[in-house]
């Protein structure tokens, strides 16, 4: 096996797992319940990202890591397409928010390769690693996200580790064409139909899950749907009027729910500068700084 095919990349999803240690941390907990160390910073979230973060080295075995956070949901570029935009999502928590600063500050401290960049989404600096290292190298990149939009960028290179009751699941390519019968590109055009209610992404009013997904199956994509969309098959019949209305939404959806992958910065990025190369004893060092207790190993 030559070196590039031993090369492994590990994106983190960076406030999809922040956001999930410390919700699940704080469930059911006032502010002044969550854990914090003497100098008054919250480290409930944090401490169990690390921890989580820790153990997917150690099992995933990465030669490279990189670590995308979102910007602020009304500076995106699709804010600019969408005024409506995720504007449903509440506002975070403020115990939240100190956390991510936190952990900005770690990172940047352990020189862990971090990724924030104007206008684009962490799910759009993950994106465009994912096509970059399909281009150059021909080792394995595992995305770690619970965010479900990231199924479009599954590829025979590219899985997605899936926190499940059971324990997380490695969620390959394979496994998409056998839950769906489309593939992965496909992914985009079956949430234009449905819409996505936490994005607060319209999608084509009326038409839901028992119909998205077979639509697209059969006839492939938005524009071959509409294409058709005269002729549609019996079956659909009662989708007709709802798809004539909604053509707009669907394709600005299908726009919306469509993850870049030509973000500049990333495109532009040598990859030896993410190899992953932890000082442990800095680590220790900061982690007791913090007061945040776990197994380094």
């Amino acid at each position: 096996m030559s070196e590039e095919t031993q090369e492994k990349l590990l994106l983190i999803d960076g406030f999809n797992l922040l956001s999930r240690c410390y919700f699940a941390t704080a469930y059911g907990k006032e502010w002044d319940q969550l854990t914090r160390n003497s100098q008054g910073l919250f480290i409930n979230g944090l401490r169990a990202k690390i921890q989580k973060l820790l153990q997917l080295v150690r099992i995933h075995e990465p030669t490279h890591l990189a670590i995308a956070w979102d910007v602020k949901r009304n500076e995106t570029l699709r804010k600019e397409k969408f005024q409506d935009y995720k504007g449903t999502r509440n506002e975070l928590p403020e115990p939240l928010i100190q956390q991510y600063e936190t952990a900005v500050t770690l990172f940047n401290t352990l020189g862990l390769p971090q990724f924030t960049i104007p206008r684009y989404e962490a799910d759009d600096i993950i994106g465009t690693f994912t096509q970059k290292w399909r281009d150059e190298k021909q080792g394995e990149c595992i995305i770690y996200s619970n965010d479900r939009d990231l199924l479009q960028l599954l590829c025979e290179q590219t899985s997605q580790l899936i926190a499940a009751k059971k324990g997380e699941i490695k969620y390959t390519v394979h496994d998409f064409r056998d839950d769906y019968g489309i593939e992965p590109s496909q992914w985009i055009d079956v949430k234009a139909l449905l819409g996505d209610k936490s994005d607060n992404i319209p999608g084509v009013a009326g038409v839901g899950e028992k119909a998205a997904l077979p639509l697209v199956q059969q006839y492939r994509s938005v524009e071959g749907i509409y294409e058709s969309v005269d002729e549609l098959d019996v079956k659909y019949k009662r989708y007709f009027k709802k798809l004539q209305l909604g053509r707009e939404m669907a394709f600005l959806s299908r726009d919306l729910c469509e993850i870049y992958r030509d973000v500049p910065d990333i495109l532009d990025l040598n990859f030896d500068d993410i190899r992953i190369k932890v000082n442990r004893s800095l680590l220790k060092d900061e982690l007791s700084r913090l007061e945040i207790n776990v197994r380094v190993g």
